[in-house]
C-alpha cells in the first residue's frame, strides 16, 4: 500500500485522533496544532470513553489529573412527563483542552515525525484534515443558543448525579464539577442579549433552583443548533490537496444528544478510512462521495430525533422555528 502525505490542521480531539490513526497505518502525517482555547469541561459517558480508549490503544486515555470528577447517575425531567427515576449512568468530567493536549503528547511520543517543527516531505500534501470551516458553508438547522455558566451547589446536594429539567422556554442541564461547583447549561430557541440574566430567570423557573446557591454570575451564549458542512470532503487534484473536515467543522449535534464527542471521534475514523483506501487505489472521488453521504445520513437521523423530542417538551410558538428547521 502507498503512503499518503497528510497535513492535520488543528489539534482538537478529532484532529489528533485522525493523526494518531493515520500515523499508526504508516502514512506520513504532519500536524499543525492550534492555540489552546482554555478550559473546556466535557461530560463523557461510558460508551464515549470506551471508544476513545479503543482508538488510542489505552486502558485509561484520560489519564491521571485529567478526570476532574466522576458521576454515577443521571435524572431527566423532559417536558410535562413525570420525572424519570435516578438511573445509573457512569460518566466523567474532563477538561477537553487538556485531554487533547495529553493525546498530542502521546502522538509525539509514538510518532515524533508527526509533530516535528520542521515540515517534512516535498511539495503539497495529498490531503488536509481539519475541523476549521466557515459558518457560511454549513447547513444549520435552527438558531438556538446554549447558555452556560458555573455556579455553586447548595450545601448537602448530591454531586454524583447529572440532571436535566425543562421550563416552558428551555431545557436546563446541571453537571456537578466535583469541587462544590456545577456547570449550568440552558438551551433557548434564539439569541440572548443578556445570557446571565436569562439563565438566572430560567433557573428560577426550574426544579434545579433549590440545588444551587444561586444563578451563575457570568454566562456565555454559544450557537448550538445542529449543522452539517455542505461539502465535508473534496478529492485531491493535480494542484490542490484533498480536504476532509472532521469534528464540529463537519457535523455538530444538538447538545441534548450527549454524543457530540463520540460523533467527532467517528468522523476521525471515517476520514482515516478514506485516506487509507485512497492510498490503496480506491477512487478518491468515490470515497469523498461516500464520506459526504455517511455524514448526511447521520445528520438526517439526528434531526429526525430532534423533531420528535422537542415538540414533546415545548408546545410554545417560540420553538416552532427550531422544530420546523429539524424537519
Amino acid at each position: 500500500m502507498s503512503r499518503a502525505d497528510v497535513e492535520i490542521a488543528g489539534s482538537g480531539l478529532a484532529e489528533v485522533t485522525c493523526a494518531w490513526l493515520l500515523a499508526a497505518r504508516g502514512h506520513r502525517v504532519r500536524i499543525r496544532p492550534r492555540p489552546d482555547r482554555g478550559r473546556r469541561p466535557l461530560l463523557l459517558g461510558a460508551p464515549t470513553l470506551a471508544l476513545l480508549h479503543s482508538l488510542w490503544g489505552t486502558g485509561s486515555t484520560a489519564g491521571p489529573g485529567l478526570v476532574t470528577h466522576e458521576l454515577t447517575h443521571r435524572r431527566a425531567h423532559w417536558g410535562a412527563a413525570p420525572a424519570a427515576p435516578r438511573i445509573a449512568a457512569p460518566a466523567v468530567v474532563v477538561d477537553g483542552a487538556r485531554l487533547a493536549a495529553r493525546l498530542l503528547d502521546r502522538l509525539a511520543a509514538h510518532h515524533p515525525d508527526a509533530v516535528a517543527e520542521e515540515p517534512g516531505g516535498d511539495g503539497l500534501p495529498q490531503w488536509t484534515v481539519t475541523a476549521a470551516s466557515h459558518p457560511d458553508d454549513r447547513r444549520t438547522a435552527g438558531r438556538r443558543r446554549l447558555l452556560a455558566g458555573d455556579t455553586a451547589l447548595a450545601p448537602g446536594q448530591d454531586d454524583t448525579t447529572a440532571r436535566l429539567a425543562c421550563t416552558e422556554l428551555a431545557w436546563l442541564h446541571l453537571t456537578p464539577l466535583g469541587d462544590g461547583s456545577a456547570l449550568l447549561q440552558a438551551m433557548v430557541p434564539g439569541p440572548a442579549a443578556h445570557p446571565e440574566n436569562l439563565l438566572g430567570r430560567l433557573l428560577a423557573a426550574s426544579t434545579l433552583a433549590p440545588r444551587l446557591l444561586g444563578p451563575p454570575a457570568a454566562a456565555v451564549s454559544l450557537p448550538a443548533a445542529p449543522h452539517l458542512h455542505r461539502t465535508p470532503a473534496t478529492a485531491p487534484t493535480a494542484r490542490t490537496p484533498g480536504r476532509l473536515l472532521v469534528g464540529a467543522g463537519a457535523i455538530r449535534y444538538d447538545p441534548l444528544s450527549g454524543t457530540g464527542t463520540a460523533q467527532a471521534l467517528r468522523t476521525a475514523v471515517l476520514a482515516t478510512a478514506v485516506i487509507d483506501a485512497a492510498a490503496a487505489g480506491t477512487s478518491p472521488q468515490a470515497l469523498c462521495a461516500h464520506y459526504t453521504a455517511r455524514l448526511q445520513a447521520a445528520f438526517r437521523a439526528h434531526l429526525a430525533t430532534c423533531a420528535r423530542l422537542y415538540p414533546q417538551a415545548f408546545p410554545s410558538t417560540a420553538w416552532h422555528h427550531e422544530i420546523d428547521a429539524c424537519r
